[in-house]
């Protein structure tokens, strides 16, 4: 039984690999929650020893993507890189060496398949006892014992037997002396009193050579949690090269970081009852490592934006403006800077927020006031302009050159017209909304006049017409 209190010390150690993805988001909010609730510590170290694969600005963006989420500067302890450490790695790896638990070895992959046959098959051990020193092409590897067994007492699966003859001698150090990333890992989690890894399930084959190295090093090993995979729709797991994984698009598209730090708490936990809209406060006391289901997690990207359209609505109008205004100028907003006016988009706000799941919705809900003509494609036109749709924008027109200028009065207005050319106010709105808008479904049609106003309105009527009867 783990022990949780103040002393807890838990990391997020992802690699600078270009994007943040969705899963190491969860496995970073799950570890957050646990600090925030038992008073410990999260710690954020950058696994940046492969010089080839990463950049600088990626750490830059792991920073932002954690701040975005809620995790800023005074959350956690780092950012540390992992590259920093590398005196006490090379030490590490030297101390298992003199005390003989590794030893150095000159064989390269083809070596191991010419001897065994087996492509997939681990390394042999064949230079185990050769007595072979340091010198160049020759890497050290972990001597793991030829009897027993290493069990890992898993937090989320319970416990796991692994016997030490299905473990190859596993490299620790390449033939430059540098660390790989399970010495490195064990070594900075010592260093940084480590007492909890939660980490995806792909680590679980890792683990008990690192809790082999915790032993040989003289330490007692972390109490090990691994979370489960995320899937996709068919169950696979999830692929930058098949799926969209990665937070900084969720982002873009206009996800707000309260759905998605919602959302993803639910990959592999629930809270108590039947609730999925939970508060953060709430989720954070509720939450217990143990109560994770070790079954791989679906990530439902309907069913995040669903989420994503509850908490928009949550909004006040004030904070869903103030959400809004990425996508209300150019390059996001289709329409030129000088034509927007904040004053109509607030009166257009509380009808879009209602509708929108994604705040880069937003654009096309409201272009038609800011567009110079309505953006109307073919497909529109075709389903709303049909027979008697240049009369009845004629007699609108002729109708809405006097009526008050309020939404009831401009619906109640089109229904008499409509049911005069035999139509239901739905299929009277069509052309009208059309014309006007430029879409066949928006925000709602008359208030959407009203704000646009009476000589804007008759304008595009007009102009629809004259379209229609080939008088432009």
């Amino acid at each position: 039984m783990t022990t949780w209190g103040p002393d807890v010390r838990l990391r997020f150690s992802p690699s600078p690999t270009g994007y943040f993805h969705v899963g190491g988001a969860r496995s970073v909010l799950f570890n957050w929650a646990i600090a925030l609730r038992t008073g410990g510590a999260l710690v954020l170290r950058i696994e940046d020893t492969d010089a080839e694969r990463n950049r600088p600005e990626w750490i830059d963006g792991i920073i932002s993507a954690l701040a975005w989420l809620g995790i800023d500067g005074s959350q956690y302890e780092g950012p540390f890189l992992q590259s920093a450490n590398r005196d006490k790695h090379d030490a590490a790896a030297q101390l298992l060496y003199q005390q003989g638990r590794a030893y150095y070895c000159d064989c390269t992959r083809d070596d191991v398949v010419a001897r065994t046959g087996d492509k997939h098959r681990g390394y042999d051990g064949f230079c185990r006892d050769l007595g072979l020193g340091p010198g160049p092409g020759r890497a050290l590897r972990f001597r793991v014992p030829d009897e027993g067994t290493t069990i890992i007492d898993d937090l989320v699966r319970g416990k796991t037997v692994f016997e030490n003859s299905s473990i190859e001698d596993f490299v620790l150090a390449r033939s430059d002396g540098s660390a790989l990333f399970l010495l490195a890992n064990v070594v900075d989690d010592m260093d940084q009193r480590i007492t909890h890894v939660l980490r995806s399930e792909e680590h679980l084959p890792n683990t008990p050579k690192q809790q082999l190295l915790w032993e040989a090093l003289g330490h007692q090993p972390p109490a090990w949690g691994h979370l489960p995979i995320v899937v996709n729709e068919k169950r696979q797991k999830m692929s930058k090269r098949r799926d969209k994984v990665a937070l900084e698009d969720f982002r873009a598209e206009g996800y707000l970081a309260t759905a998605m730090r919602n959302y993803l708490m639910l990959l592999g936990w629930a809270p108590r009852g039947d609730r999925e809209i939970v508060p953060w406060d709430e989720m954070v006391a509720e939450f217990r490592i143990e109560d994770v289901n070790p079954s791989p997690a679906f990530f439902d990207v309907q069913k995040l934006r669903a989420f994503n359209g509850e908490y928009i609505r949550m909004l006040s109008v004030p904070e869903f403006i103030g959400a809004c205004r990425p996508w209300l100028a150019p390059p996001a907003a289709p329409w030129p800077a000088d034509r927007f006016d904040p004053e109509v988009f607030a009166q257009l706000a509380p009808l879009a927020q209602t509708r929108v799941a994604l705040l880069a919705d937003i654009t096309a809900m409201v272009d038609f006031a800011f567009l110079p003509e309505p953006a109307t494609d073919e497909a529109s036109w075709a389903k709303a302009m049909k027979e008697p749709a240049a009369d009845l924008l004629a007699a609108i027109a002729a109708e809405y050159a006097e009526v008050p200028w309020q939404p009831d009065a401009l619906r109640e207005r089109l229904e008499a017209v409509g049911t005069s050319f035999g139509l239901s106010l739905s299929k009277a709105q069509a052309p009208v909304r059309v014309a006007v808008t430029g879409r066949t479904v928006g925000l709602p049609l008359f208030e959407s006049l009203a704000v646009l106003g009476r000589t804007e309105t008759l304008r595009r009527l007009q102009s629809a017409r004259e379209k229609l009867t080939g008088l432009v």
